[in-house]
């Protein structure tokens, strides 16, 4: 017969609860990102064929152009989204933006993969698509605040750096099904099926997955912080204005940490390809298939790097990569320059860095900010960033390499966000296992620490 203490039951009972509410959390949270990511990927690598079906025949440069175009607006459109999406996530509740939200995004996706094109309704073909995508990109300024807050808020506190790093889990996930869906459309389908009617199947497929994401959005409660604020009559009247007004230094700090996320992410994951073909020599194959394999590396690493940062703390592990990088960037494109092993090589390593700051930037902004502006600050920071630095990357590097003459631009151009990234990182305090309840969150004068409820 076997018997146990009634401390190692309650201990037992504790870790399955914990697994269950992670499990739960990481689902909600995730789900919205990866089907965000699955239209970001369809779109980019349509963009050939969708010019040619929204805009005038002709010049297919132009076209192309115009697609790139609408592409960078939805970027644009993005900061917008999170002044509507933070500050209602903050008076409302995370669950009801993370519902609101996914339903957009999705409805809009669907709308897109049932456009008719410009043979058929003319101008108004490529006006729609252009509304389409800006409300897609509206709505994705609000996923992202809205995703982090309900993860971090949801998740054990011993477990909130693996829970919140599922969050670019579920991004690296969408944008590899959305390239394996590509090259199955690619290969299964003439150009003229393609061109017809084949490019609408990815937009049509991401409907399905939405309504899903609604549907287990929608089951959800909210998590234990906001019902604290609701319950003690603490919810912000203006949750921008006190975030402007009180935690500007936090908004700083975690726009550099995003800032230190965003350029690493675009220009490993989408410019490198177009670095090896353009710059390198290397066969487009030998560039995605390598990109393929940094995006399959980080779905093991981030969450890995996540529970490293439950236990060793944050700061070292965004500390160490930011400073890897700042050391590495410019060497690797050295080492690239050497060949195809070369170029693996570093691609490789700057994956894994960039995994690591993948699997800590999140979580540390949440836990920088308090509860009653958290989303509003984390929506803010990361889409400013985002339209600021992120979408521009791929563009900047080009003028910047045809300027100066020189492939080796890249290198310095991330150790200044790599630098900016580890300033912001050690002007932060250590987090890792804090209440996310802060002083002043709640009005009736209760201890945050009394709140926490996990």
């Amino acid at each position: 017969m076997r018997t146990c203490n009634s401390g190692a039951t309650t201990t037992d009972a504790a870790v399955a609860t914990d697994v269950v509410a992670l499990r739960r959390s990481v689902v909600a949270g995730a789900v919205g990102v990866f089907v965000h990511w699955f239209d970001w990927a369809a779109y980019a690598y349509l963009a050939g064929i969708i010019a040619t079906v929204f805009f005038p025949a002709g010049n297919s440069t132009t076209g192309l152009l115009a697609v790139f175009g609408v592409f960078a607006v939805s970027f644009g459109i993005r900061p917008i989204g999170a002044l509507v999406f933070g500050p209602l996530g903050d008076r409302i509740g995370r669950k009801r933006t993370l519902s609101l939200v996914i339903f957009m995004m999705s409805g809009a996706t669907l709308a897109i993969g049932l456009l008719p094109g410009y043979a058929s309704i003319g101008i108004a073909a490529p006006v729609l698509l252009v509304l389409l995508r800006l409300i897609q990109g509206f709505a994705a300024g609000g996923e992202f605040g809205s995703a982090a807050s309900f993860l971090a808020e949801s998740a054990p506190r011993r477990r909130r750096g693996l829970g919140v790093s599922w969050l670019e889990v579920g991004s690296l996930l969408g944008f590899l099904a959305g390239s394996f869906v590509f090259l199955l459309l690619s290969t299964g389908l003439d150009d003229e099926q393609l061109t017809s009617w084949g490019w609408r199947i990815p937009f049509l497929i991401s409907a399905p997955l939405g309504v899903i994401g609604f549907i287990i959005r929608d089951k959800i409660e909210d998590t234990p912080e906001y019902r604290t604020l609701e319950a003690s009559g603490s919810v912000p009247r203006s949750p921008v204005r006190e975030l402007l007004r009180s935690h500007k230094r936090q908004l700083l700090q975690a726009a550099g940490l995003m800032a230190a996320m965003h350029v690493p992410f675009y220009a490993v994951l989408t410019y490198l390809v177009t670095y090896e073909t353009d710059h390198l020599g290397h066969s487009p194959g030998s560039a995605a298939l390598l990109s393929t394999v940094i995006s399959l590396l980080g779905l093991v690493l981030v969450p890995l790097f996540g529970m490293l940062s439950d236990r060793v703390g944050r700061k070292p592990v965004f500390v160490g990569a930011t400073a890897a990088l700042l050391v590495i960037a410019t060497p690797a494109f050295l080492l690239m320059r050497t060949g195809l092993a070369g170029t693996w090589i570093a691609g490789l390593l700057l994956g894994v860095i960039l995994a690591a700051i993948l699997g800590t930037y999140a979580v540390w902004a949440a836990e920088a900010f308090p509860t009653r502006t958290r989303q509003s600050g984390l929506s803010v920071a990361y889409n400013v960033t985002a339209a600021l630095f992120a979408g521009t990357v791929p563009y900047l590097m080009t003028v910047l390499i045809s300027a100066t003459g020189s492939t080796l631009v890249p290198g310095p151009y991330l150790m200044v966000f790599a630098a900016g990234g580890l300033v912001a990182a050690l002007s932060l305090r250590e987090t890792a296992g804090s209440a996310l309840l802060h002083a002043g969150d709640v009005s009736d004068g209760t201890a945050p620490e009394a709140r926490q409820v996990h």
